[in-house]
């Protein structure tokens, strides 16, 4: 139904549309490009510091391979496969799965909450009618942060776990790591948002005013379609979402253009990663190939010396009667 009242507004509002695409700077499509993969790398460190934590400290290529491979499966209808996908990822690398289950499930949450925190702080200094119209949304912050706190974080976390039979976790998130978490994802949705910045800016004028609604508008959009799971990736409820934000300052085609080229941005930034995570399995394979070979070549060579050395007490044992003078 969503995608059917994108759709219907597209066709009405199409030459409105199609103006505001023509006044887009290519320089702005490549810098929200960048910003979009600047965020997307930002809430992989945020996931690697949190997974840390639980035990795992995964090298950065590695992280990226397991977070970017895994992501391409958000496109997929329902979160499951993109979850799933990222701890079956992980696990080739060591991580138990029901660790790196809740690795991801922790990070989803610190993204969300730290999505909503900064649309809560900018959308009302940029536009109180909007911030009213999502404060249902907007009023959940407390809920998710309470919930983040480490010591209840470890016991719902025990309990979640007790239901499906495994085992408690081994080590627990520190407050350390959690606000260092927080700060990695808080960076990521300001790097994103500016993306969007650099776009809404090619259509209207404003300083502050613009970077906070645009920054605002987009961790809304997207935070909101997370909890939309039925939508691939969010798509067409982040769009409304976004339009709606942006409507203080973009008129409805505007904004709607401005939506359609951040979806297709942040698919352009996914796939990119997705490239980058494929080049860095295969130097993975490699760099496993070259130390299992170095490995066993060490191995082969201490054989060989075992072979033509004996332990010096039977050395001595096996001289003894040769090195005895002769007693005739």
């Amino acid at each position: 139904m969503i995608l059917g009242f994108c759709s219907y507004g597209l066709t009405v509002d199409w030459a409105q549309v199609h103006r505001a695409l023509d006044s887009l700077h290519w320089y702005s499509i490549a810098g929200a490009l960048g910003a979009a993969m600047a965020g997307t790398g930002c809430m992989m460190l945020s996931w690697r510091r949190l997974l840390a934590d639980l035990g795992s400290k995964l090298p950065i290529p590695v992280a990226a391979r397991v977070t970017f491979m895994a992501q391409l499966a958000k496109y997929v209808p329902g979160a499951v496969w993109s979850f799933a996908a990222h701890v079956e990822l992980g696990s080739d690398y060591g991580v138990p799965r029901r660790r790196g289950g809740a690795s991801v499930v922790i990070a989803l949450a610190v993204a969300a909450a730290t999505g909503l925190l900064i649309a809560a702080a900018s959308l009302p200094l940029a536009s109180p009618a909007v911030a009213r119209k999502y404060l249902l949304f907007l009023a959940v912050i407390p809920v998710i942060a309470l919930c983040l706190a480490p010591p209840i974080l470890r016991r719902l976390l025990d309990f979640a776990l007790k239901i499906i039979r495994q085992e408690p976790l081994e080590r627990r998130v520190s407050w350390r790591g959690l606000a260092e978490a927080v700060g990695l994802a808080a960076l990521g949705w300001l790097l994103s948002g500016m993306g969007v910045w650099l776009l809404v800016s090619d259509m209207a004028r404003g300083g502050l005013h613009l970077a906070l609604i645009s920054v605002g508008a987009y961790a809304l959009a997207v935070t909101v379609a997370l909890l939309l799971v039925v939508f691939p990736s969010g798509i067409g409820a982040r769009e409304v979402i976004m339009v709606a934000a942006l409507a203080p300052v973009l008129p409805q085609g505007a904004a709607l253009a401005v939506a359609l080229v951040v979806r297709a941005v942040t698919t352009a930034s996914d796939l990119a990663w997705g490239g980058i995570a494929a080049a860095l399995a295969r130097s993975a394979r490699y760099g496993r190939r070259a130390t299992a070979a170095m490995a066993s070549r060490s191995a082969q060579e201490v054989r060989q010396i075992g072979k033509h050395r004996k332990p010096p007490a039977r050395r001595r044992a096996a001289a003894g009667p040769t090195d005895q003078p002769d007693a005739a």
